[in-house]
């Protein structure tokens, strides 16, 4: 039998569960915002010389066609993809309109497969090889928003524009702080088209690959295109100072700036009692350099006295140098610090100590070599909980350790008599015997 007091609560259950259903998804607290869309755009070379029949039998641009349509199947649904083209249009001998024939083909965004697939069909060889104008058109297809930005080059061969170098366009565009990746693909390069391709790759922190066969093709663009849809951190732009004074406030995190040759670059950082604080650097050699060079990265204290440091040296070619160091901070005496734990608010915050770290390189370069944009710096930190000092076989020392020793003497000595008894009693067993 349901008694009115029943009757009442499955009532009120009901009205709950419906203003519950009521309550608009978006009034949901702390919900995190959607994350915006990688951004990817293909940069095919459409001059004259994809004509060459050298990749499995046909042409470069059938080959490059061929592989653009299985890539377009590829592409994941989140990636925001786009087509530009260089040397597609004109097919004169004027230079100065040559090397402006670089449009884009298919505008980035959600894709239409059909859509471009038709539009790259539609593609002949024809004319110059603008390199760097068609990255300085991408680059402006791709500006806004905080995406994951990536450009995928490919070409037949080296820049036909000069002085509009595109490995100096490529540095150009890295040292603008937008995070833009630039892939590039060589098919069938010679020596220089390499050595050029691998320079534009290199001063955006992308990577240089030779084709030679159309499934190469097709496979390392599918590659590239979903490496944007899964991307790694992307560093923080930030820009160092020349003093410790001045230097910008970092929070654990990946940065990225530029240093120019034997520069000295600071950072501030914040350190709480019982954290450690884990920083490393890597300095690119985004251009030639001398066979000798360092890194070296110095955690200092606001007064200049010098905490820790770490360095590494080389000699040859690098591409990069890395270094790092650590150092964790003791609790304070009248504080034990947990970060996970909440904190009463009356009572007082644990002192913070300003680390200051400095950054410094001995790279050189010849007088030919331009010294900016400076190079490229990546700067990790971490602020992490420091070592359980009590566990430490450091703390078992004289301070702390004499409770240990005292175990170990009253356990030898126990022990001395046990072993005397079991002596006495077999003696007395024998004799008897």
């Amino acid at each position: 039998m349901i008694t009115k007091r029943r009757w009442a609560a499955r009532v009120c259950i009901l009205l709950a569960a419906l203003g519950a259903g009521l309550v608009p998804v978006g009034a949901v607290a702390d919900e995190p915002a959607a994350k915006e869309a990688p951004k990817v755009e293909l940069v095919l070379d459409v001059s004259g010389s994809m004509r060459a029949r050298d990749i499995d039998g046909q042409s470069r641009m059938a080959a490059a066609k061929q592989a653009f349509n299985e890539v377009l199947d590829a592409v994941p649904e989140e990636v925001r993809l786009g087509i530009r083209t260089l040397g597609a249009d004109y097919p004169g001998d004027d230079r100065k309109r040559g090397c402006k024939d670089t449009r884009q083909l298919y505008p980035v965004g959600p894709l239409d497969r059909t859509e471009a697939k038709t539009a790259v069909a539609t593609l002949a060889p024809t004319g110059w090889t603008p390199i760097g104008p068609a990255l300085l058109g991408a680059a402006e297809d791709l500006k806004g928003g905080t995406a994951t930005k990536r450009i995928v080059l490919i070409t037949d061969g080296e820049d036909t524009c000069a002085p509009l170098d595109p490995c100096q366009v490529a540095r150009d565009i890295a040292a603008q702080g937008i995070h833009l990746v630039i892939d590039t693909l060589g098919l069938v390069p010679d020596a220089k088209t390499r050595q050029q391709l691998t320079c534009i790759a290199e001063a955006t922190g992308g990577t240089y690959t030779t084709v030679e066969h159309t499934d190469e093709l097709s496979s390392r663009v599918r590659q590239l295109v979903k490496r944007a849809a899964d991307p790694v951190v992307t560093p923080v732009v930030t820009q160092g100072a020349g003093k410790c004074t001045d230097a910008p406030d970092l929070k654990a995190g990946l940065y990225t700036d530029r240093a120019s040759f034997d520069q000295h670059r600071w950072y501030k950082i914040a350190v709480l009692p019982g954290q450690e604080l884990r920083a490393s650097v890597t300095v690119s050699a985004d251009r030639a350099v001398h066979n000798d060079y360092g890194v070296m990265l110095r955690a200092v204290t606001v007064h200049g006295r010098e905490i820790v440091r770490g360095s590494e040296a080389g000699h040859g070619r690098t591409d990069a140098i890395s270094t790092g160091l650590r150092y964790p901070k003791a609790p304070s005496d009248d504080y034990d610090f947990d970060p996970d734990e909440e904190t009463d608010a009356t009572e007082p915050a644990p002192a913070a100590e300003t680390v200051c770290l400095e950054v410094s390189n001995s790279f050189a370069a010849p007088p030919s070599v331009k010294t900016t944009p400076g190079m490229p710096v990546e700067l990790t930190v971490d602020l992490v909980d420091g070592p359980d000092r009590s566990s430490d076989v450091a703390s078992f020392g004289l301070g702390r350790g004499w409770w240990l020793l005292g175990v170990l003497v009253l356990a030898g000595f126990l022990a001395g008599l046990i072993w005397g008894w079991v002596s006495r009693w077999r003696i007395a067993v024998w004799r008897t015997n």
